[in-house]
């Protein structure tokens, strides 16, 4: 091995060493030093001038020094770390040049023009032919989750692999073809085979659960008809509690502004016209202030209950307000006595959607009559506005 081979190897060691990014689990050193032994083995069985073989045996070692720098573009960085290393190395400028160019043609999407570029891009997908392919491509594919640039489950990514091995890489070396090509199938055998296997477990496992949907029993779906009812019934008080809050904002608001800059105004003779329009402004701000508070105004309740009515099933025990005041001895007690009766249970969850219902039918209505007061409100302030302003001229 020449003096620059050695000095390279010992470069881009102690590159990945300090700068290589810990996310880095494929590309990395010994990734390097795969496609380096994979280059040698090509190049030996292969007729090449001694200055070729030496241009290989460098790209092999710098193709990725770039992933040290950033993991998109790669190649041109590492086209870059590779000329301002060979420069310093007195390295010729034609030479520099070749290996430049070989980095390049190891992008993914490049077909290769000549035999160099052909062993290069060989060597560089040498492991899809060797035992341990299925390693390095867990380590690819992790790599890939850590920086962001791909997040495969493991069944779409043995889909991937196989859709590469099949549609998109080939071999172009005669060396490659005769002694890599057999290996690389048997991988795709591999592959296929365990693509399959999760298929049928796949398959299993969508019986199993059509399987346990067609035995589960009526109760579990009524537990899930009221679970999804009750949610839906908050979420839309919450949205009715937004929207409420939203036009208490904007109505102060607008009241605040209007007392800070049209009221003082209106002490002058002059500007007389403006206060009819800003009185209606003003009124129609409060009357949507106070019909927004009353969408959102709780209902004050006893928060007590006789052990009578629960007997008789009368009190709703699952919302707050039938019981914050009650002693937790006692609430404890009709508790117990609601979960040993499953009618009691349904008999009281049924009354908390209805009485939801109820509460929101009152915040929706209120709510609708608030935007519409609210709409009619800025609509009427605005023409009497432009009525007082047009009476002045």
């Amino acid at each position: 091995m020449s003096s620059l081979l050695e000095k390279t190897q010992h470069f881009v060691s102690e590159l990945f060493e300090k700068e290589l990014p810990n996310s880095c689990l494929y590309h990395n050193y010994d990734h390097t030093k795969r496609v380096f032994k994979s280059t040698k083995e090509i190049i030996d069985n292969t007729n090449l001038s001694s200055e070729d073989k030496e241009v290989l045996l460098l790209t092999a070692l710098l193709h990725d020094t770039g992933y040290s720098k950033s993991s998109e573009n790669h190649e041109e960085h590492s086209v870059e770390i590779a000329k301002d290393y060979l420069n310093k190395q007195n390295v010729s400028e034609e030479i520099i040049n070749k290996v430049s160019s070989q980095i390049m043609a190891t992008k993914m999407d490049h077909v290769p023009t000549n035999l160099m570029e052909e062993i290069i891009r060989d060597a560089d997908a040498s492991h899809f032919a060797k035992d341990y392919y299925g390693e390095t491509s867990e380590l690819l594919r992790c790599e890939f989750k850590l920086n962001n640039i791909k997040d495969l489950n493991a069944s779409d990514w043995l889909k991937s692999n196989i859709d590469l091995f099949k549609n998109k890489h080939h071999y172009y070396t005669e060396y490659a073809l005769t002694h890599w090509k057999p290996k690389k199938e048997e991988n795709l055998s591999k592959m296929l085979k365990e693509q399959a296997i999760l298929k049928k477990e796949k398959k299993k496992e969508k019986d199993k659960l059509k399987k346990l949907i067609k035995e589960e029993s009526p109760e579990k779906g009524i537990q899930t008809l009221f679970r999804v009812t009750l949610r839906n019934h908050l979420k839309l008080s919450d949205i009715a509690d937004t929207k409420a809050n939203i036009l208490l904002s904007v109505n102060a608001i607008i009241i605040s502004l209007a007392l800070s800059n049209l009221i003082p105004k209106l002490d002058n003779p002059s500007n007389q016209y403006l206060i009819y329009p800003t009185l209606i402004f003003i009124i129609f701000c409060i009357a949507s202030i106070v019909l927004s508070v009353l969408a959102t105004r709780p209902n004050v309740t006893s928060g007590e209950f006789t052990r009578k009515e629960i007997e008789e099933k009368k009190v709703n025990l699952l919302f707050f307000g039938n019981f914050h005041k009650m002693p937790l001895e006692e609430y404890k007690w009709a508790m117990g006595e609601l979960m040993e009766d499953k009618e009691y249970i349904y008999d009281t969850m049924i009354k908390d959607l209805y009485f939801l219902g109820k509460v929101l039918h009152k915040k929706y209505k209120i709510l609708r009559i608030t935007y519409t007061v609210f709409m009619i409100g800025i609509i009427t302030s605005v023409v009497s506005f432009i009525i007082a302003f047009n009476t002045l001229q």
